[in-house]
């Protein structure tokens, strides 16, 4: 039986790629395994588009560390050229929208290092002089962007890795994986093969090898053509002047993108309704195959193309690629541990697996080598998506991607398909009072709450249609009392004689004790924040967990991880049980029965008839208590506080309301302040550090979180705003909003000079702000309005 250390399946650019990293990390003893020959399924037949262009920095840095590998360390390594072009690309845009959008990104870019230029309709005549400028308002420029051989790239990373000693079995097709001990093992045609880590970076047989591995993996092959224009005139006349070849550009209205090749044109087109193959399993033959043409599916946009690009129509086609690529429900790749196995890893369901790959692969090598990912990772975490992510799900979604592969990414967006799948009991009575629903990892929760039922929110880059709502909800939160459905909270009980052991190995804080509720972090082995859990100790051997919803498997894994070397059991409650929310100075008049609890405190109960677990606890900085129920109860406990609470002012709140009021407070959200690439004291959170717990976390911080104050204007912060002192970025903002209690324009913003205190502005959309460091919490820093529900 052969044995290695990690055997990886599937040889595209991705699992290449990561060989690649493995080997170059110091694990040698790796075997990639692939059922064809390499760069087979998509890798092959990609058009092999590399950018900078991305609204997550993390997404951004995967596809920045391709282009250097491609353009300058593998030629370096083997002496021999990727075919990397550096083209330079442009995005192009008759959209008001569209053009904030580039802001955006210009904005981020500006920080991470990899600067875009802002243009006008001039400078797109003078980069690319065949585009016909009708209509246009602007456009972003990548400078850095370009276009590599697929083929070539993945063949020289795996010359460099087969040189430190990896080995590729080609025309193996995995049949079997099971685990067995401490092992895993794989069935071949050349044997079985033990190994201590397994990874599916099998792209288009993805599901496939999931399926095989015991996970339900959301991706589906989804069809893409583009066509290869034969001579066009005008490009073969100017390599025959001996200029620059043409940038790549992309008309995001039009959907489509075209790219010089040689003396030709590539055209891509991503038509509104995608063609999904395969769905259920490849035929088995499947390699290096393609579908015949489809051009009339994508004749309007080819239509298009031509109008904006006139000599497109003088080159004749000279061959059409029709085949498939794969797609996660929100088009980032899967990458980073596999829920609930040991030692498996995902590697897959990248749709830009080119573009991505040569990043991706350093990331997970990284992630499994040193325990933690080298950037925050919740935008490619393979565990992101639940089992509630079903067949009609991924497909939804996947079509959905593909024909928003253009789309405008609003910094609120809700898009439609495969919505309501994990619904709160509180639901519809939420949609009759106004509720406007929105998505938090498969679950429907109140985003805001209109006038009357079934208004939609604007989707914008400015104050949206929601704004007012937003006040009217946190004045009756701040004046009087607010009801909320919290239940989308990931909900873990832990039971046993060593739930305080647990608590103190899960998390950086000492455990509560009994009938007291603590805050903890569970951190990286690099000391960033994995996960944040409120910890209600509801009994000596009862510990309560809650924690943010998008994080439930991620905390699932965590837990019982932890739980191995203590005796306890730990069982997640998601689903058993429902949270109301009710808060406000009013809220003691409400719940009477319960006003002389302490701030931070916790009791198990009965309201009107119902069992509760009562938690004195707000994340919005007001007097109030989490409920939380079973979930058959709650429609009833709901409704009977409802009646008691309209006559002190009843109202309702939701997600962007809460949003607004904890930045107030200062209060640090998981999955956007808090991260993996940050410690709890970088973040601000020194007292829920206890220095015995986490004796390395020295308090020598690279970064510094602070709130702002940012001067108004007509843009609210959101998020991936740069913070300049002068002419330099020293920082980024994690979060923000207008703060309707104070009138404060805040935000959260992370310090890279951590001495950069004065004279900064934040950059929003390219409009520069004044920013000024608070010392405090605008809204009640000291805590009296939670400790005693009096006005103050």
């Amino acid at each position: 039986m052969t044995k290695a250390q990690v055997v990886i399946i599937g040889g595209g650019a991705m699992g290449v790629s990561l060989m690649y990293h493995l080997v170059k990390a110091g694990w040698s003893d790796v075997l990639l395994v692939e059922k064809n020959d390499l760069t087979h399924g998509s890798t092959w037949h990609a058009a092999g588009l590399c950018t900078h262009f991305a609204h997550n920095p993390t997404i951004q840095e995967l596809r920045a560390t391709s282009v250097r590998l491609y353009r300058d360390i593998l030629p370096q390594e083997t002496g021999r050229d990727c075919g990397f072009h550096r083209s330079g690309a442009m995005r192009i845009t008759s959209n008001p929208d569209r053009m904030d959008e580039f802001r955006h990104v210009a904005g981020l870019s500006d920080f991470t290092g990899y600067p875009l230029e802002i243009l006008t309709p001039e400078r797109i005549a003078e980069l690319h002089p065949l585009a016909k400028l009708d209509g246009l308002i602007g456009g972003i420029y990548e400078p850095d962007d370009g276009h590599v051989d697929p083929t070539l790239a993945t063949q020289a990373m795996a010359e460099v890795a087969r040189k430190g000693g990896a080995q590729i079995w080609r025309n193996c097709p995995v049949t079997a994986i099971r685990r067995e001990g401490a092992a895993w093992l794989l069935d071949t045609p050349k044997g079985a093969v033990e190994t201590i880590h397994v990874v599916n970076a099998a792209g288009t047989w993805g599901w496939e090898i999931g399926h095989m591995m015991g996970l339900n993996i959301p991706s589906v092959p989804v069809l893409h053509q583009y066509l290869v224009t034969d001579t066009v005139e005008v490009v073969a006349d100017r390599i025959a002047q001996g200029l620059p070849e043409l940038p790549m550009i992309r008309d995001p209205e039009e959907s489509w993108y075209v790219r010089q090749e040689r003396d030709g044109l590539i055209l891509g087109p991503y038509e509104k309704d995608a063609k999904v193959w395969s769905v259920d399993g490849v035929p088995p033959d499947f390699g290096a195959d393609l579908m015949p043409p489809d051009l009339d599916s994508v004749e309007h946009i080819i239509m298009a193309a031509m109008d904006r690009i006139p000599a497109l129509e003088t080159g004749g086609v000279k061959s059409v690629i029709n085949g498939p690529i794969t797609f996660t429900p929100d088009a980032n790749p899967l990458i980073g541990p596999a829920h609930g196995l040991q030692n498996a890893w995902l590697l897959t369901g990248s749709s830009m697996g080119v573009m991505e790959g040569g990043g991706a692969g350093w990331f997970l090598a990284h992630w499994m080598t040193h325990g933690a990912p080298p950037m925050d990772a919740l935008a490619v975490d393979s565990r992101r998506f639940g089992s509630w992510a079903d067949r009609n799900y991924r497909v939804a979604k996947a079509i959905e991607c593909f024909g928003l592969q253009f789309g405008v990414h609003y910094p609120h967006e809700e898009r439609p398909a495969g919505r309501g799948l994990r619904l709160s009991p509180l639901h519809d009575l939420m949609v009759e009072r106004g509720a406007v629903m929105g998505a938090a990892y498969g679950w429907e929760r109140p985003n805001w709450f209109a006038d009357a039922p079934g208004a939609k929110a604007d989707e914008t880059f400015r104050r949206a249609n929601w704004f007012e709502p937003v006040a009217r909800e946190v004045e009756a939160a701040s004046a009087c009392v607010a009801m909320a459905d919290l239940s989308v909270f990931s909900k873990f009980d832990v039971i046993g004689p060593d739930v305080g052991a647990f608590l103190e190995a899960l998390g950086a804080n000492r455990a509560p004790p009994p009938g007291r509720i603590g805050l903890t972090h569970a951190l990286t082995p690099a000391g960033g924040v994995l996960s944040e859990f409120t910890v209600t100790r509801l009994a000596e051997d009862h510990a309560y967990l809650t924690s943010a919803a998008a994080a439930e498997e991620i905390d699932v894994n965590l837990l019982i991880r932890t739980a191995k070397r203590f005796d306890v059991t730990v069982k997640n409650v998601c689903n058993e049980l429902a949270v109301i929310g009710v808060m406000g100075p009013k809220s003691p008049d409400v719940l009477p029965e319960l006003a002389n609890m302490p701030w931070l405190s916790a009791q198990l109960t009965v309201l009107a008839g119902v069992p509760v677990r009562a938690l004195r606890v707000s994340y919005i900085g007001e007097c109030g208590w989490e409920l939380h129920v079973a979930k058959a109860q709650a429609v009833a406990l709901f409704t009977q506080l409802e009646g008691i609470a309209k006559p002190h002012g009843l109202g309702y709140y939701g997600a962007y309301a809460a949003n607004s009021m904890r930045l107030e407070k200062g209060y640090r959200g998981w999955g956007s302040d808090l991260t993996t690439e940050r410690s709890p004291l970088e973040a601000g959170l020194q007292p829920f550090v206890r220095k015995e717990l986490r004796p390395d976390l020295t308090g020598e911080n690279a970064w510094d979180m602070v709130l702002l104050e940012i001067e108004a204007g007509e843009i609210d912060p959101f998020y991936a705003h740069g913070l300049w002192q002068g002419d330099k970025t020293v920082g980024i903002v994690t979060s923000g909003a207008y703060g309707h209690r104070t009138g404060k324009v805040l935000a959260l913003a992370y310090l890279r000079e951590v001495t950069a205190r004065d004279n900064l502005t934040i950059s929003i959309l390219g409009q520069h702000r004044k920013a000024v460091i608070l010392p405090r919490p605008p809204y009640d820093p000291d805590n009296a309005r939670m400790k005693s529900g009096v006005s103050t």
